[in-house]
């Protein structure tokens, strides 16, 4: 009795320790060694221009910059989650200048590239190969769930000045152990350097195996990541001049309960950014209210004085 008790007793010590690798496990980011370029890289806060520097702008440099950024929105979906997939093409979608939906599997009821994969990451893996492939001269790139609302203009305004051909990966930073990466609720914006290096690692299965490791697997936003990281490509917060963030992974409701927890006098200033990009967790309903407080609700007589116009893809019909 006594010695089945003692084996009882090392059997749960035995199960504890194995249970203490695995969570350590978890937070180890595999194959990730620190190279020169991690050690040098400081965490860079991405911010748009202010409107001093574009009023410097001649009126034809305006004119070219709002007609050169141009973005191609990964829109991830799920057949079983169709009325999030039709209120994403039915709201937002239709301000990028090229929106495609990608599946896990074909689905009559609306057009998407289906992937046929179940795996999170490969199924992110195919679509931003596919992305890359076919994006012709757009040269940024959005990734986001079809459950993120976003405004494609503020977008734009965030990388008015940046240069497509320098690597960028910005959104909502997070960080998990050594690791910083976009956190992929609130929105996943690439430039086009960042995805062609991005799918240049993709042939390298040890650096970025396309299914991950089955001991220690990644979430696809970390996945995503841990292969940028290899390429010397690094996680950037998007924020406005006043540093606060614009890539929200809630309701524009929960910020506002947020803020008035922090500030009840004033909730708008603990609120959000006015230029904003995402938010997230809304309802089809909700989204659909977002469109209209933000295309279209607007006070007579009030004028925004913005420096520039993104106009709407060609033949949109977009708000």
């Amino acid at each position: 009795m006594l010695s089945e008790g003692s084996s009882f007793m090392k059997g749960m010590a035995l199960g504890g320790i194995f249970c203490l690798l695995l969570s350590l496990l978890g937070s180890f980011t595999p194959g990730m060694q620190s190279s020169p370029e991690d050690q040098h890289h400081h965490h860079h806060h991405i911010k748009a221009p202010t409107n001093d520097e574009l009023q410097s702008l001649s009126e034809p440099q305006m004119l070219e910059l709002s007609q050169k950024v141009r973005v191609y929105c990964v829109i991830m979906v799920q057949p079983k989650v169709l009325v999030y997939w039709a209120t994403a093409k039915d709201t937002w979608g239709k301000h990028c200048d090229q929106a495609v939906f990608y599946s896990s599997e074909s689905a009559k009821a609306l057009e998407a590239v289906d992937l046929n994969e179940q795996d999170e990451w490969a199924k992110l893996h195919k679509a931003l190969k596919h992305a890359y492939d076919n994006s012709g001269d757009l040269r940024w790139f959005f990734v986001a769930r079809p459950t993120t609302f976003a405004i494609i203009e503020n977008l734009k305004y965030l990388v008015l000045a940046k240069d497509p051909n320098e690597p960028f990966y910005i959104g909502h930073t997070m960080k998990s152990g050594e690791l910083e990466y976009v956190e992929y609720e609130s929105g996943i914006v690439l430039s086009y350097e960042a995805l062609r290096r991005l799918v240049n690692v993709f042939k390298d299965g040890e650096k970025c195996p396309e299914r991950g490791r089955s001991l220690w697997k990644l979430s696809e936003e970390k996945q995503l990541a841990m292969c940028l990281k290899y390429t010397g490509v690094f996680a950037e917060n998007g924020e406005d001049t006043q540093g606060k963030g614009l890539f929200n992974s809630k309701s524009v409701g929960s910020l506002i309960e947020d803020g008035m927890s922090k500030n009840s006098l004033d909730v708008v200033e603990g609120c959000c950014s006015d230029l904003a990009i995402t938010f997230s967790g809304m309802s089809p309903n909700q989204m659909q209210v977002m469109m209209f407080g933000v295309y279209r609700l607007r006070p007579y007589g009030h004028n925004f004085h913005d420096s520039l116009i993104f106009l709407p893809p060609e033949g949109s019909d977009n708000d």
